[in-house]
């Protein structure tokens, strides 16, 4: 942040002395008046916090919603609910789209953060005609669940929406929000065929991953010796982990805001800030618990252990959690200026799990990213402006992301030309173009060396030492000496809940402000911006930013420094182990036989396949092979070659139309020259078919243009192939060969 300038008013001067006089008198008035107001909403903001505390089923969707299920009456009971949006125009959706499953975040807050806005994820997907549906959580867990109890129930969830909607053309897409994320893809990657595309946003997959001084909450653990204060927090809870301090550590990474800028933001703005500041603070102030168990889990083999990138994360009965198990495509989007989830976190498990994109595409995975240049954590799921682009373009494109060739790709945006001829092709207000992408492009993004994985391997390890010396000593006294009534106390006493309790009706000083502030608003006499006061006080507002910038990044610095430092100790690593061998510090997945085995099956069938098909695949496999040097896919081709697919697909289905777009893309990487060569011969199954479709396919090869050479040298060769005369001459041929056959005298034996 630059230097705050000198405000104008001082440079030019004021009228003195009366001049100075008055905007001090105006000013004084002002500021009382603001201070009055002030701590008025602050005692809203602490009414609306019991009030919303107090209910049994609290949340902040902006929606109306009904229960569909009840995680508390399932066999092994979860305190997460399955509800379904109702449409605020009580419009009926599309029976034949897939529904949208939005799955909130347990990190400290409430849920609802996906329909917090009509503007929303849950906002843009009703209004493209999906059925919404949202998985939230109850504020208290039940005694007994685990984390693998709530993807069981989650698990059922998704079982029950695919069930209310068997006209749908295609499977759930599944949105995972921030921490919700990771639970989707372990799910996921347990349970492949209850997903359709899955969107992550801002959520955290690869633990370790980040770029030098820019992403310090990744040491936090190596500050504390690893995880037993997670288990110290939870024993003096009695057995609960109290959300508010997961909320504690989001707000020590920006003290700027936590200390000055929200609280100045509504003072200077008291006469238009409060309805946005309440709305807000109604969400960030609901925290919730978990179980011990739970957080420790997530603390033990996530945060500090990073076992979800390298496979190593294992459910009861024994099986790998592995996110190469994943069929359905998957959608990241984080943003650089998200300092709690950056990219790297958010992107990095790709390279710790691929080797390249051809071992992505063995795997028949899609991956898509989008990364943001300057939106914050919580700006991805609140941002109005998110909420009309980007949530808009991946709700809008759901199919076409469904359909997408395996690979990996980033998705780009451009504002719609309304004179564009192809404007009616384009979903929204923004083009979407997914182009093709290395893992190269990833690493730039920022990535881990050796030596840091070291480090990060040695925090993991120390945290085991430390978690079994206070599980064996220190343990059994705390769960001695703590009940349900000291946890209580101590949830009460937090300094995020000891805020509100200052600023409430209960406090006598603040509750002989409310008729006041009655008054003030009829009296109200903002003072002018001229001011020289106000300028002095905004001046002074952008130094306490600097200022306390300025320590945050003396602070993380530091922090980091101190990291290094020790674990990067040689003495340290060998007392842990890390040194005994010349082990990776980090264990890369290696291939699965079996899975290697498949892919050459698999391989092997589609060599055989290649002149396999008619009309249809040909002109898909042809499109494909005039495209592919663009390493792009626009959404303008895809939408009419959906149409096509409606006029002449004879019903095929989304899932089926897929299928066929995956195995002619395949079919080319295996073998171009053979595939294209058995194009006439698919034409030529029906003639009039294939002529009709000749005309579908120069249309979408002028909609998204030729901009190489390759590609117009490849357009020339495919119209070349549409006018072969086997086209018309091959049914002839295969005619004569059948009658031949028919016409032999039948052996005799």
């Amino acid at each position: 942040m630059a230097e705050p300038a000198i405000p104008a008013a001082c440079e030019t001067g004021v009228q003195w002395p009366f001049g100075l006089l008055q905007d001090a008198w105006n000013y004084s008035i002002d500021a009382w008046q603001r201070s009055i107001l002030f701590l008025d909403v602050l005692e809203q903001r602490s009414a609306k916090y019991y009030e919303h505390a107090a209910k049994v089923a609290p949340h902040v969707l902006k929606f109306s919603c009904e229960l569909v299920l009840d995680g508390r009456e399932l066999k092994k009971p979860v305190n997460y609910v399955l509800a379904r949006i109702i449409p605020p125009d009580c419009k009926k959706p599309d029976k034949f789209k897939r529904p949208f499953v939005i799955v909130d975040p347990r990190a400290g807050h409430g849920p609802g953060i996906g329909g917090f806005k009509p503007q929303s994820e849950i906002g843009v997907a009703m209004k493209a005609g999906h059925p919404c549906y949202f998985i939230g959580f109850l504020p208290d867990p039940v005694s007994s669940q685990t984390i693998e109890d709530i993807a069981e129930a989650e698990a059922k969830f998704l079982e029950h929406v695919i069930s209310l909607h068997p006209e749908a053309d295609g499977k759930p897409a599944v949105i995972g929000n921030c921490q919700a994320g990771w639970a989707v893809m372990m799910l996921a990657a347990a349970r492949p065929e209850l997903f359709g595309p899955i969107i992550v946003a801002g959520s955290p997959l690869s633990y370790w991953a980040g770029a030098p001084k820019q992403n310090p909450m990744r040491y936090t653990a190596g500050a504390l010796g690893g995880t037993w204060t997670t288990a110290l927090l939870g024993d003096v809870g009695n057995g609960k982990f109290d959300g508010a301090w997961l909320v504690s550590n989001f707000e020590n990474l920006n003290p700027a805001n936590t200390l000055w800028s929200k609280h100045y933001n509504l003072y200077s703005k008291i006469d238009t800030e409060a309805p946005r500041y309440l709305e807000f603070e109604q969400w960030w102030g609901g925290h919730v618990l978990l179980n011990a168990g739970e957080m420790q889990f997530i603390a033990d083999e996530l945060f500090v252990g990073n076992k979800l990138s390298s496979a190593s994360v294992r459910s009861s009965n024994g099986n790998l959690i592995d996110l190469r198990n994943i069929s359905s495509p998957i959608v990241i989007f984080c943003s650089k200026a998200d300092n709690i989830t950056p990219p790297p976190q958010a992107l990095n498990w790709i390279i710790d799990l691929y080797d390249s994109v051809e071992d992505i595409r063995a795997h028949g995975q899609t991956i898509v990213y989008a990364v943001h240049e300057s939106i914050g954590h919580l700006g991805i799921f609140v941002s109005g402006s998110i909420a009309k682009k980007e949530h808009d373009q991946f709700a809008n494109n759901i199919d076409l992301i469904d359909t997408l060739p395996p690979g990996l790709y980033e998705a780009v945006m451009t504002l719609k030309d309304p004179d564009d001829p192809t404007a009616d092709l384009i979903l929204g207000d923004y083009l979407i173009r997914f182009e093709a992408r290395s893992l190269d492009d990833i690493r730039e993004l920022g990535s881990n060396s050796e030596d840091d994985d070291r480090e990060f391997a040695t925090v993991a390890r120390l945290s085991e030492i430390n978690l079994g010396l206070y599980r064996t000593f220190v343990q059994p006294w705390i769960q001695t000496w703590t009940n349900e009534s000291s946890a209580e106390l101590m949830r009460r006493l937090h300094p995020l809940r000891m805020q509100y309790e200052f600023f409430s009706g209960a406090n006598p000083f603040i509750r002989s402000l409310a008729s006041d502030a009655v008054r003030l608003r009829e009296r109200r006499r903002p003072v002018s911006k001229d001011n020289i006061f106000w300028q002095i006080q905004e001046w002074f507002g952008d130094w306490m930013v600097l200022a306390l910038d300025a320590y945050r990044d003396t602070r993380d610095d530091a922090a980091q420094a101190w990291f290094h430092a020790i674990y990067s100790s040689p003495f340290l690593q060998a007392a842990v182990g890390l040194r005994a061998s010349d082990e990776i510090p980090r264990l890369r997945v290696g291939d699965d036989p079996a899975h290697h085995a498949l892919v050459e099956k698999k391989i092997a069938e589609l060599k055989q396949r290649l002149a396999d098909g008619g009309p249809r695949e040909a002109v898909i496999r042809a499109l494909l092979y005039v495209r592919m040097p663009d390493g792009a896919v626009d959404e303008r081709g895809f939408n009419l070659l959906r149409r096509m697919r409606d006029e002449t697909g004879k019903g095929l289905n989304l899932a089926a139309f897929k299928q066929i777009l995956r195995e002619q893309f395949l079919m080319l990487l295996l073998d171009e020259r053979r595939a294209v060569a058995a194009i006439p011969e698919m034409l030529a199954t029906d003639p009039d078919l294939a002529t009709r479709m000749k005309g579908k396919l120069d249309r979408m090869i002028e909609l998204v243009g030729v901009h190489s050479k390759l590609v117009r040298e490849r357009l020339a060769e495919v119209e070349a192939l549409f006018e072969s005369e086997d086209i018309t001459t091959m049914p002839a041929k295969q005619a004569a060969i059948s009658t031949s056959r028919n016409s032999r005298p039948e052996k005799r034996h």
